[in-house]
């Protein structure tokens, strides 16, 4: 009987032993208050309990991105950016340690009493930074409302024929990458960090870069384009308003062209602008060795005038012709001819650096000039020499209206020539070379003779078909 006592007492104490310890570990699992030693980012919070903690701290979390924040450019006064760390782009996060809290209330009770023993006592911040957030406030709209854009460097030709330079304007930019490392830096990690930047603020240097402009003086003289280094003129005489219209358009087509090192100037191309921007009106062409009406009369004069400056420079020609009759305006030889889909002049810009060409007419005087890189002590003079004269040859037309064996003159003819163009080159005065350039054929204009073809016994000269080409022109005003 005492055995069974003892029994029923041990069976009752274990019961009870049970009970309070279980009872122990309820109290000790339903908490409402963080374990000891907790901090979060320095703010101590061990003991206090874990609902007012949560709720403080989303406050404090909502109050973080209030903080000021302070852009100072480098190197300039007063340029300054007042905003906030959440205009900014930077929130702040604490779901580590949320997590940690809820954990106290999950689980069966075992779970939630090993997790409060074995509960974190050090948690930190994260902070996000959106950097496209930052990046479209201070777009590049907003870089050049503030500093500006950089302008180009310009090159100019006074009057007196000099080059003379407007220097370039930079404008600041950003400098991302150095500011995105920045601005991380400063991004604050503690509360306590926090508590003092709400106070003084947060300022961040914002780096600056210096954006040059594409085109600059250095840039612009590394061209090349030092001084005038030939000037050669032509007189349009008597011209009609037609010509004198059409010289001027091809000229102003040829104004300001700068070709670069190895670029080739090409008339066809240069006829086409001029078209196309000021038209061409009715003067004389040249068609098969004869002056006759038509439209873009005279843009040869500005090929030839181009031509000669080129020959006296030294620059390589690739395609040219004389006329087939000599011109008034430049001495045999020296002429380049254009026809359009048949006779092209072109020539290349060899002198290594680059080449502006200034063209223009005035008082009846057309005058281009070329400005570059040329050796002051190297001359070139051009010598033509008529090696042959061709005569005229007679063109025989039949006149019933006129007496028998009477000869009339219906146009007077005009010899033909042949005629070879030298250059010599000359460094500090001595001849250092002398080359044959060109040996060119002027066509012998026929002289017309009508006669009565009764008892002349000279039969009426054949037409012969010949290709229609327009010199010094586009068109004729017949087909």
């Amino acid at each position: 009987m005492k055995k069974i006592h003892l029994g029923f007492i041990v069976v009752i104490g274990l019961v009870l032993i049970s009970s309070v310890g279980y009872g122990l570990l309820h109290l000790y699992t339903d908490q409402t208050k963080l374990p000891k030693g907790v901090v979060v980012s320095g703010w101590d919070v061990g003991g206090q309990e874990a609902q007012t903690v949560l709720e403080e701290l989303e406050q404090r979390l909502n109050t973080m991105q209030d903080v000021r924040l302070e852009l100072q450019a480098d190197g300039l006064k007063g340029q300054t950016e007042q905003l906030s760390l959440g205009e900014a782009g930077v929130t702040f996060h604490a779901e580590e340690f949320i997590d940690a809290v809820n954990k106290l209330s999950e689980g069966d009770i075992w779970t939630r009493a090993m997790y409060r023993k074995n509960f974190e006592r050090n948690f930190e911040l994260s902070a996000h930074w959106n950097r496209d957030v930052l990046k479209a406030r201070y777009s590049e709209e907003w870089e050049k409302k503030r500093f500006g854009e950089p302008v180009n460097a310009v090159r100019s030709i006074s009057e007196d024929d000099v080059v003379r330079y407007t220097p370039e304007r930079t404008a600041y930019r950003i400098d991302w990458p150095l500011f995105y490392d920045r601005f991380s830096a400063a991004i604050p990690g503690e509360f306590s960090d926090l508590e003092a930047g709400q106070q003084e603020g947060i300022a961040v240097e914002l780096p600056l870069t210096l954006m040059q402009p594409a085109q600059t003086v250095k840039s612009l003289k590394a061209e090349g384009i030092e001084r005038k280094i030939i000037e050669t003129s032509t007189s349009l005489g008597a011209s009609a308003p037609g010509r004198v219209h059409n010289v001027t358009a091809a000229a102003k087509a040829v104004d300001g062209m700068i070709l670069k090192p190895g670029d080739e100037f090409n008339y066809a191309h240069i006829i086409e602008i001029a078209e196309k921007e000021y038209g061409f009106q009715e003067a004389p062409v040249i068609v098969n060795g004869r002056l006759v009406p038509g439209i873009g009369g005279g843009i040869c004069q500005v090929s030839s005038t181009v031509y000669h400056a080129a020959l006296l420079i030294g620059l390589e020609i690739t395609e040219r012709r004389n006329h087939s009759l000599p011109v008034s305006y430049m001495p045999k030889g020296q002429d380049a001819t254009f026809a359009e889909g048949a006779i092209n002049f072109r020539f290349r810009n060899n002198t290594g650096k680059h080449l502006l060409i200034r063209s223009e007419v005035i008082n009846g005087t057309l005058t281009l000039k070329m400005f570059g890189t040329f050796p002051e002590n190297t001359v070139y003079e051009l010598e033509s020499k008529t090696v042959e004269t061709l005569p005229s040859p007679e063109k025989i037309i039949h006149n019933a209206a006129l007496p028998p064996g009477f000869r009339q003159v219906i146009q007077n003819g005009k010899p033909g020539y042949v005629v070879e163009t030298y250059r010599t080159k000359k460094v500090n005065g001595s001849v250092v070379e002398t080359e044959r350039i060109s040996k060119d054929t002027y066509r012998a204009q026929s002289s017309i003779i009508a006669i009565n073809p009764k008892g002349a016994g000279m039969p009426e000269a054949p037409e012969t078909p010949q290709e229609k080409i327009v010199e010094d022109g586009i068109s004729t005003d017949t087909p």
